[in-house]
């Protein structure tokens, strides 16, 4: 498939693409992501494999636009898995001690001097 990026023409194959990056390491994914040989890459760093350019010569937006219609997954930084929540101090020590967090009840408030006699 023909495809520009970086206002260069390329002839883009999803097999060419899945062999030129077989024995490469993923770099950690900050941003705009795609899953090729279920190996989740940066689009960036797959964008500077597949054209031999530097990352800052093209957007993400173009990879990833060319890439979806070879057939990849992509996910773009919106939709990517957001990190858990840190568990709170109370939560660690709980889990740390094996009991659940439960809240303590409320006391009931004491019953005062006029209540259930009446007026006098």
């Amino acid at each position: 498939m023909r495809c520009v990026i970086a206002r260069f023409p390329f002839d883009l194959y999803k097999d060419e693409v899945e062999n030129s990056m077989k024995g490469i390491k993923p770099e950690p994914v900050t941003g705009d992501a795609v899953v090729i040989s279920r190996r989740v890459y940066p689009v960036k760093q797959v964008g500077e494999v597949i054209t031999r350019q530097d990352r800052r010569d093209f957007s993400s937006a173009e990879v990833v636009r060319a890439l979806s219609k070879l057939g990849f997954t992509c996910r773009t930084a919106e939709t990517a898995p957001a990190p858990a929540a840190a568990p709170t101090p109370l939560e660690t020590a709980s889990a740390l001690l094996g009991t659940p967090v439960a809240a303590a009840p409320a006391p009931a408030p004491a019953p005062g001097p006029a209540q259930g006699l009446g007026a006098l």
